[in-house]
């Protein structure tokens, strides 16, 4: 284990929780397993009104718990930043997972590039299945995809200060419209060509409703196009500081 010294990249791991006390000893324990230990890890509880607090009290480790009203994951994820004593943030959704080298890869690339301003890797998709012996497991669905997904990516704190926080008006998209402000304003951003984060697909989150999800898609979408055309950018330009890299 890894452990970052004064003056270095130090991390702190967000994660945002609402009602899922049956995930969150598992995401923090993966957390703990990385090759990289994180400064800290802040669990921002939205309001859960299951077993969230007192799962969350009795983690071991660097752990953090903070809890809010109900307000949606955006603004979940800014308490986190607000609070965040690290100069490098790393978000975990609870109920997903990172590959065991996840924080040590990303870091060494962020410490490689100093222009870089976020590190972006691929997601995996799990889907629970029934195994032979009887149990349920989460099994691949599909190949890995690039996508601006938070949790696949790991982005220098100060990045937050030019481009700003999560717009805690949005209750989904709030990703994608962050990334879309990123690449507006040319962040640099380096797509690592390899799993980053394994995104659960379970009961609770399959549930959500799509229309409601589509309609918050294309506002962001709209809302991108405008500022834009505001800026006098075409909407077909190409973004800024893109690259890539292959990180087997």
């Amino acid at each position: 284990m890894k452990n970052m010294g004064s003056g270095d990249l130090e991390i702190s791991v967000i994660i945002p929780t609402y009602n899922s006390a049956s995930f969150l000893e598992e995401s923090v324990t993966n957390v703990l397993q990385q090759g990289m230990r994180p400064l800290e890890i802040l669990i921002v509880d939205d309001g859960s009104t299951d077993e969230t607090a007192k799962v969350a009290q009795a983690l071991p480790g660097s752990v953090r718990y903070i809890h809010q009203e109900n307000s949606g994951p955006a603004a979940a994820r800014n308490r986190g930043l607000e609070l965040a004593q690290g100069n490098i943030i790393a978000f975990l959704d609870a109920d997903d997972l990172w590959p065991e080298d996840k924080l040590e890869r990303q870091t060494a690339l962020l410490r490689e590039r100093p222009e870089v301003e976020v590190v972006q890797g691929f997601v995996q998709w799990m889907r629970l299945v029934d195994s032979s012996d009887g149990q349920r497991r989460y099994r691949p669905l599909g190949e890995p995809y690039a996508s601006f997904n938070l949790g696949a990516a790991l982005f220098r704190k100060s990045v937050f200060d030019r481009i700003g926080y999560l717009d805690a008006t949005l209750h989904h998209s709030e990703d994608v419209d962050w990334y879309l402000r990123a690449r507006e304003q040319g962040v640099s951003i380096l797509v690592q060509e390899s799993i980053a984060l394994y995104y659960r697909i379970h009961e609770s989150n399959i549930s959500q409703d799509k229309e409601k999800r589509r309609s918050y898609f294309l506002q962001v979408i709209k809302m991108s196009l405008d500022r834009r055309k505001e800026m006098g950018k075409g909407a077909a330009r190409p973004a800024a500081g893109m690259k890539r890299t292959r990180n087997e």
